[in-house]
């Protein structure tokens, strides 16, 4: 783990302030998202990832954006960064406790990191069932069990799994990643009734097809077995959402930001579908 941006600027009295927070996956997309919306709520980011040459990026952009901001107070925000593999649980616990130690012990973690592999059902081996398993749902337990007990010690957390859609109905051709995500949710809702007098909360949010790494990767895919222009294969993907338009990364943070307020706290055990409708 390398230091990240110390001291950033953040919002004054941010509701979050001095609250630690720990986003998997959260060097692009939707985990870099999460992780500015809780800077401005005065929190302290730890941005996880496989990379840290994205992630050292990603935590000097946020620092920027933040500094470049309106707001000249510094309060107690920090963004750092730790490179981490969800799959392993000695990877996950050497992580977490080196955050823990130099930001203090983690009130938020949010669970972003996942992947995507898409194949018909008859063609889903057992290397594509095992990792869609492993990085969605293995990795979510993973890094659950590391941050609990310091929730449970402080007697106050926030637990918010970045599902899909996916977990909550079917698509075709993707079922290893359906199952997988089902699972997220069906763990949420279990720990939520374990943690309901706590202090702690754990709530799963559900984007639709989202503008993102994962949702490029759709449209490749789609170019590329259907001959479909790159045009038509994101209008395809927008097509569920009675919106028609992709889900923006910064909507589906406003929702995590909003479950880790204090004023969230009679919210536990939801899976909040962020999709313009599709889920209702």
């Amino acid at each position: 783990m390398k230091p990240g941006i110390q001291g950033v600027p953040s919002a004054a009295g941010g509701t979050l302030q001095g609250k630690h927070a720990f986003v998997t996956g959260g060097g692009r997309g939707i985990g870099s998202a999460i992780a500015h919306a809780l800077l401005l709520q005065g929190a302290r980011v730890t941005l996880a990832g496989r990379t840290a040459a994205v992630l050292e990026q990603t935590a000097r952009e946020l620092a920027s954006a933040l500094t470049a901001g309106p707001s000249s107070e510094t309060g107690g925000c920090a963004i750092d960064f730790v490179t981490v593999d969800v799959t392993s649980r000695e990877s996950v616990n050497a992580a977490l406790a080196e955050a823990a130690r130099r930001h203090g012990p983690i009130a938020i973690l949010v669970n972003n990191a996942g992947q995507a592999a898409s194949a018909p059902f008859a063609k889903t081996g057992d290397d594509i069932w095992r990792q869609m398993m492993a990085v969605n749902l293995d990795g979510t337990y993973h890094c659950i069990q590391a941050a609990l007990p310091g929730m449970l010690a402080a007697g106050w957390g926030r637990i918010v799994n970045i599902a899909s859609t996916a977990g909550m109905t079917g698509y075709a051709y993707v079922s290893a990643y359906c199952a997988a995500k089902h699972g997220v949710i069906g763990l949420t809702r279990s720990l939520a009734l374990e943690l309901a007098t706590k202090g702690i909360t754990v709530n799963a949010v559900c984007p639709g097809y989202t503008e993102t790494d994962i949702v490029k990767d759709a449209v490749a895919n789609i170019v590329a077995k259907t001959g479909r222009s790159e045009e038509q294969a994101r209008a395809e993907l927008a097509a569920g959402n009675p919106q028609k338009q992709l889900v923006q990364p910064d909507q589906v943070a406003n929702a995590v930001a909003w479950l880790c307020q204090p004023g969230a706290s009679a919210m536990t055990g939801q899976s909040l579908a962020v999709a313009g409708g599709e889920i209702m």
